[in-house]
Formats: structure tokens, C-alpha cells, sequence
């Protein structure tokens, strides 16, 4: 089993990228395998690791169809909407949670959904 290369923050050669840089360019890795390994020190703590993907074999970005895009709006609207008041709460429902924080901070739920919270 061989090993990756290992490259110093910021030292990385040119060719090689992460997949946020990858999709900067309007690319995406396309099946290949990692090439290198990039390791950030940090002190009395293991090392951040980035996986580098070689440009050259990288592949461009598929377009965002209708399909793909409805998809995924129910998604991040199911990620809004709380169970216990069932409305859109316009963010995110912190999943530490389980609902939208009026609902959470109301004692009369005891985190269970018995009824729609009424605080607006």
C-alpha cells in the first residue's frame, strides 16, 4: 500500500487543488483519487488535512437542471420547517433542538409536539 505525498500548507505545487478550489474553477474531482495530502500544524492539536485532487483530470461541474434544483428547495424547506409549529421558521432547525427555538424555549411543549406553539 503506498502512501500519499504530504505537503505543508500553502506548499502544495501547482496541479493539484482541494475541492473548494476545485469548484472555484467550476470544477469537481470526477471520480479520481486523492493525490496528495495537505497538513496544516496547529499546536497541541493533531494537524488540519486537506485531500489535494489533480487538476488536469478534474471534470466540469454537472448544470443545475429544474429537477435537481426543486429537489433540493423541498430539501432546505424541510431543514426550516419546525415539527412541532409546522411553519417555516427561516433558518435552519438546530438539530441539538428538534424544533424552531420559540417552540423550545415554550414550557408548555416538554419538547414534545403536543400543540402548534402560538408565539410568533
Amino acid at each position: 500500500m503506498a502512501t500519499l505525498p504530504e505537503y505543508r500548507w500553502r506548499l502544495a505545487p501547482d496541479g493539484l487543488a482541494t475541492r473548494r478550489q476545485l469548484r472555484a474553477m467550476g470544477l469537481r474531482p470526477g471520480g479520481q483519487d486523492v493525490a496528495a495530502v495537505l497538513a496544516r500544524p496547529r499546536r497541541r492539536r493533531e494537524p488540519l488535512v486537506a485531500y489535494l485532487y489533480r487538476v488536469d483530470l478534474a471534470r466540469p461541474v454537472r448544470p443545475m437542471t429544474p429537477g435537481r434544483a426543486a429537489a433540493l428547495a423541498a430539501a432546505m424547506r424541510a431543514r426550516r420547517t419546525c415539527p412541532a409549529c409546522r411553519r417555516d421558521a427561516g433558518y435552519c432547525i438546530p438539530r441539538s433542538l428538534g424544533m424552531c427555538v420559540p417552540c423550545h424555549d415554550n414550557p408548555a411543549n416538554d419538547r414534545v409536539a403536543k400543540e402548534p406553539c402560538r408565539v410568533r
